[in-house]
């Protein structure tokens, strides 16, 4: 048997080494069983970094890589463990490949060390040439500050990798525990993040530093939390309740996703037809009166599901990864329960980001417009409203998948112009004939175009009242729109899913291609 060193150095020393082919087997399954021993002891969660892996992928199809890799010495003769702190491997979910990363925090907390980021760097290119997607599960301390700027080095070196792979292979984010300083963007560049209430925690700097530097005082949770993260600072995309629901939204969300981006979306048997009748009552009278989008768009649907992305964030679009005849669609909605469904500088953000996604791995997008335009006032202007609102004009208009748009209510203003009009490239655009199509809302239309004749007029609110119904006759519709061939069809509500499905089989085989370049310049 061999005797191996505990103390740190250029090569472990070995005695007495096994000269014949039994003894060198046993000495592998010596080896292998040591290295599967964990490093040390677990803070509070359940589940060590293999057991998740175990509990995400296929049963018995993970395959691990790196296992005999061991942490770069650094003098303090301290012990150097097997693995360096991440489980690297790639297996099965639902059959199809991944490739996966785990942190293990028993080992040096989770933080990343040369060896460690060597293993996760391997992973990420074997997941580039072979085209498929890369999951990593957070949970560690940040740098390994005893390797000093190696540690960083190497993180640098995986968000370079992050960006490669961007538009290239899907990646997703999965944060268990802290995810902190440098650690904090990697995942912020991949695809999709998601967190678990009271566990996560994802922060540049942590509440001791921002204290003792500025005063401010506040808690991890406040600072960067789960719940922070997903409704304030729109940092993470899926709100988990425990490590299984997390990795339960893993396993749904990859089952919308193409492997790379030269593939397709996978395809399922078309899902159950939801009731469409009550399409025609779901917009009230009353245009000023809310309703949830969500009514319409679970009844255009597959068996009426969303995986809404970032739910918490900028309720007032709604962002969501569904299927019509059993093909994965991107839905972007105007969310009319909240904020009447303006388009803000969040909301923009958060719908742009999505759009580019869903081009990038081939994904249709579907968009229901009912949005009084963007959001007006000091905060907004001052917070840059034009340029982070262009963001979302941008996205649609480079995109090149196919585009189906559905003009529910209100589209007014350059809201009208952003919710996927076919000024920017949309493919086929439906109104319903409760649209109203126009510059602005008609009280806010004759208040600019009449203001002399009502300051005059011996009723003004008759006046106002007359030349508002006739503004809503002839501006408040979806037909002048439609006879410039803005809108290809106004529709009965009740047959939007019939519309949807026939756009989306014609435009299957679409092509779009844009002129050469390095990369658009996006206004970020």
């Amino acid at each position: 048997m061999t005797q191996e060193a505990t103390t740190s150095g250029p090569a472990q020393v070995v005695a007495h080494a096994p000269q014949s082919t039994v003894e060198r087997i046993t000495d592998l399954a010596r080896r292998h069983q040591q290295a599967l021993v964990p490093g040390g002891a677990r803070r509070r969660e359940e589940f060590g970094a293999r057991e998740r892996i175990e509990r995400l992928v296929d049963k018995g199809s993970f395959s691990e890589t790196g296992l005999f890799v061991r942490a770069r010495p650094t003098g303090d003769g301290g012990r150097r463990p097997y693995g360096d702190g991440v489980v690297t491997g790639y297996g099965t979910v639902d059959g199809r490949r991944v490739c996966v990363f785990a942190q293990d925090s028993a080992v040096f907390g989770g933080s990343m060390g040369e060896a460690f980021g060597e293993k996760t760097l391997a992973l990420m290119d074997l997941a580039l040439k072979t085209g498929c997607p890369v999951v990593g599960l957070n949970d560690g301390g940040g740098a390994r500050i005893q390797e000093g700027v190696a540690s960083l080095a190497l993180y640098a070196e995986l968000v370079r990798r992050n960006v490669q792979a961007s538009g290239v292979i899907p990646q997703i984010s999965v944060v268990l525990g802290p995810c902190a300083g440098g650690a904090a963007y990697s995942p912020s560049i991949t695809d999709f993040t998601v967190m678990v209430d009271g566990a996560s925690h994802m922060f540049v700097t942590g509440p001791d530093v921002i204290e003792a530097v500025t005063g401010e005082r506040a808690t991890a949770e406040e600072l960067g939390g789960a719940r922070t993260s997903n409704a304030v600072n729109g940092n993470a995309h899926f709100l988990a309740a425990d490590e299984e629901d997390a990795l339960d939204v893993v396993r749904d969300l990859l089952s919308y996703l193409p492997a790379n981006n030269l593939e397709r979306p996978p395809e399922y048997a078309p899902g159950d037809a939801p009731e469409t009748d009550l399409l025609d009552s779901v917009v009230p009278d009353r245009l000023g009166q809310a309703y949830d989008m969500r009514e319409i768009l679970r009844a255009v649907v597959d068996d009426g599901e969303l995986l809404e992305v970032q739910e918490l964030f900028a309720p007032n679009i709604i962002c969501a990864l569904a299927r019509v005849e059993g093909r994965s669609v991107g839905v972007v909605a105007n969310q009319p329960l909240h904020a009447a469904g303006v388009l803000d500088i969040d909301a923009s953000e958060k719908a742009a980001r999505f759009v580019r996604f869903c081009d990038a791995f081939g994904i249709p997008l579907l968009t229901f417009a009912d949005v009084p335009g963007y959001l007006s006032g000091v905060r907004q202007e001052r917070g840059g409203i034009i340029r982070r609102g262009a963001k979302l004009l941008y996205a649609y208009a480079e995109a090149t998948v196919p585009k189906v748009t559905v003009v529910v209510r209100k589209a007014y203003g350059g809201g009208y112009a952003v919710m996927g009009s076919k000024h920017l490239g949309a493919d086929i655009n439906l109104a319903w004939p409760t649209a109203r199509i126009a510059v602005m809302g008609a009280e806010g239309a004759v208040g600019v175009l009449h203001r002399r004749e009502l300051a005059a007029a011996d009723d003004p609110e008759a006046l106002r009242a007359r030349l508002v119904a006739s503004y809503e006759r002839t501006h408040g519709t979806p037909y002048l729109a439609a006879e410039r061939g803005y809108v290809d069809a106004v529709i009965a509500p009740r047959d939007t899913r019939d519309h949807i499905c026939r756009a989306l089989n014609a435009l299957h085989g679409k092509r779009a291609p844009l002129p050469q370049r390095r990369h658009g310049n996006i206004p970020l």
